[in-house]
């Protein structure tokens, strides 16, 4: 696995989609970067520390399920600087999680065995998470359910890639697996805004 370094906003205000020295190199987003370094580049305010403190307990909430195999994208306002765009803080952090289901379970057990942490909603209202997903393991591996996943990928690439204002922006992928977590919250917990 090859990390990134989280790319400082550009003069609009975005992440850069590309790195601009190398345009066309593999440095574009989504940039992988470690749990660690998401909270100390945006844990920079009382109410950026409490969206972090969420999706942290987001992704607890996602391991207790199972779902620690995967990859979660990341975007919005959030990563953003949306206090200089806007002039004001931000409301969440947008995720898509692309998970492996646990073996054995079916993505309709997964749901009914959490509801809430399915429910978008619910998520943003317990979390600050606005929360989609996609799993990794089509049920069948018929070349309908490939095309599916490809479909759903490129769809999330696509909305991503821009703001409403057709701005081209990039984001960010963190892995899934809960190694990073605890020491996350612990950075989390001693920055001073």
């Amino acid at each position: 696995m090859n990390f990134s370094t989280i790319p400082p906003w550009n003069a609009q205000g975005v992440l850069p989609p590309v790195n601009p020295a190398s345009p066309v190199s593999v440095d574009r987003s989504p940039y992988l970067v470690p749990l660690a370094d998401l909270i100390l580049q945006y844990g920079t305010s009382p109410d950026r520390q409490a969206i972090l403190k969420g999706l942290l307990g987001f992704r607890q909430a996602l391991h207790q399920a199972g779902l620690v195999h995967g990859f979660q994208w990341l975007n919005g306002s959030f990563l953003e600087h949306i206090e200089s765009i806007e002039s004001r803080p931000p409301k969440d952090i947008d995720v898509v999680t692309f998970y492996h289901p646990p073996l054995n379970i079916t993505e309709e057990s997964l749901v009914s065995q959490n509801p809430r942490l399915f429910n978008a909603e619910l998520t943003k209202e317990d979390y600050r998470v606005d929360a989609h997903f996609v799993q990794l393991d089509p049920q069948n591996t018929n070349s309908q359910d490939l095309e599916y996943l490809i479909e759903l990928t490129t769809y999330w690439y696509s909305v991503w890639s821009h703001r409403r204002d057709y701005l081209w922006k990039g984001y960010l992928q963190i892995e899934l697996a809960p190694d990073e977590d605890s020491s996350a919250l612990e950075n989390l917990l001693t920055i001073k805004p």
